[in-house]
């Protein structure tokens, strides 16, 4: 062959059926690689479209479970504030409670001091009863004896009103008062008198002498020494007359 056929492209048929086999392997290439290409992008295309789902899916889901923990913090919330004032409550009782057993214990000591005191006062109004009784038996035996010593003077009024003109009364306080007469010569009518009465120790006292005698004090305390009445009545009656001669 010569070089002019060479340049010209003509090539022996050996190297033409390579050449066709290289430009067949070239189109097979390249459709494969645009086949590869057009797979890509579907799978691209789907890929993005399955991560748009995916998102559109995560934001439904993501919404969903923020409005549920919203719920459930609101849920929470409220139970945390329940069990707040649950507290606030219990703590309220807890001080009424207090207070109502403070108040009680007080209570319980004021009773207790009112129990000693009425105890002290059912003593003292025991013993005052008591003290009652014994002072009325006494009073009872003194106005006894009195009425038993006025019976025994009684006898005597009109003896010594005969014998020595006297005269006995009965007078405010359980006194007796005596009078005489008939000891002033010049006047007969007028009155020497003295009271007499018991204290609360039985013994006799006199009071109340007109004119004044200093000595009555003594004939008193005889009296009180002797019980002979007779002879004090005597000695006052003598004083009486003493006083007026003198």
């Amino acid at each position: 062959m010569s070089c002019v056929g060479k340049a010209a492209g003509l090539r022996p048929a050996g190297e033409g059926l390579s050449y066709k086999m290289v430009e067949d392997e070239l189109a097979l290439l390249d459709k494969n690689i645009n086949e590869f290409w057009n797979k890509f992008k579907s799978n691209v295309s789907d890929t993005s479209c399955q991560m748009v789902g995916l998102r559109d899916t995560y934001k439904d889901i993501n919404k969903a479970l923020t409005e549920k923990l919203s719920v459930k913090l609101k849920e929470e919330e409220r139970m945390v504030q329940m069990y707040q004032e649950y507290q606030n409550q219990i703590c309220r009782q807890n001080k009424l409670i207090e207070e109502k057993k403070d108040n009680l214990l007080k209570l319980v000591v004021e009773v207790n001091g009112k129990k000693q005191e009425l105890e002290a006062l059912t003593t003292k109004i025991q013993d005052l009863k008591e003290e009652y009784a014994s002072k009325k038996e006494t009073i009872s035996t003194a106005k006894k004896a009195s009425e038993e010593s006025l019976q025994r003077l009684q006898k005597s009024v009109d003896l010594y009103k005969d014998r020595l003109g006297l005269e006995i009364r009965k007078i405010y306080g359980d006194k007796l008062q005596f009078i005489f007469t008939n000891i002033d010569p010049k006047h007969l009518d007028s009155p020497f008198m003295f009271c007499l009465h018991l204290n609360e120790a039985r013994d006799y006292e006199v009071s109340d002498s007109a004119p004044h005698l200093e000595c009555l004090a003594e004939f008193e305390e005889n009296l009180r020494k002797t019980k002979n009445f007779s002879a004090f009545l005597a000695n006052v009656r003598k004083a009486f007359s003493t006083m007026v001669h003198n």
